[in-house]
């Protein structure tokens, strides 16, 4: 029987196209990319340094800081660990008894006594919506799925951090509104979106196609 290496972005796969998870995983077809804005990369990997900056003088950034839902936590500060979990090609691994794995590249974690938290950057363009946060709620949920199986306690809840641009000042600076947002996670919607992806990836190819797929 084969295995498979599983992610969150190729669970939001299977959710839209099973056909297109399915070919891909199967390694018949790779659904093909439209161009994508660098932006959301740049800032990642500023965010990152930004929060490294106070994580190693202990403090939590301002964004955190003046939030009430942040009290009494810190960032993780295991610096080694989290390089690897913030590692794309690395990330936070799970593998089953039959060597399927699952993995997720982290942005960020806080620490609560001994609990962990995941914290989620996003940038966008524009103010949030009603449901916004909703497309996000598998992925924090596989998150928390892996860090348990890990052995590592994690609260009920997650973060998105929400950068949304508000002005250019008249030096050129580029202003960015936060918005923190808290989400209730549950690893039982995780382990059952993991084994109904290997259900689908052990049976029959869908025959049902969407745009993409069904030409192939």
């Amino acid at each position: 029987m084969p295995t498979f290496k599983l992610s969150p972005s190729s669970i939001n796969l299977m959710n839209e196209c099973p056909r297109c998870f399915y070919l891909d995983k199967h390694k018949v077809w790779k659904r093909p990319q439209g161009p994508m804005s660098s932006l959301p990369n740049g800032m990642d990997k500023i965010l990152k340094t930004h929060f490294d900056k106070f994580m190693n003088k202990e403090q939590l950034p301002p964004e955190l800081k003046e939030n009430s839902n942040s009290k009494d936590m810190k960032l993780f500060n295991n610096i080694e660990l989290l390089k690897q979990w913030r590692n794309n090609l690395k990330g936070i691994r799970y593998e089953d008894k039959e060597g399927n794995i699952l993995f997720g590249a982290v942005d960020n974690l806080l620490v609560k006594g001994n609990k962990l938290i995941v914290l989620d950057y996003k940038t966008r363009g524009f103010a949030l919506k009603e449901d916004t946060a909703d497309r996000y709620q598998n992925q924090l949920d596989l998150y928390n799925f892996l860090l348990r199986k890990n052995n590592y306690e994690t609260e009920d809840f997650a973060f998105i951090l929400f950068y949304i641009p508000k002005e250019v000042t008249e030096t050129g600076e580029v202003i960015f509104d936060t918005e923190l947002v808290k989400r209730n996670t549950n690893v039982k919607n995780a382990e059952n979106l993991f084994n109904k992806a290997l259900k689908l990836l052990n049976g029959d190819c869908p025959k049902k196609t969407c745009e993409w797929c069904e030409k192939v």
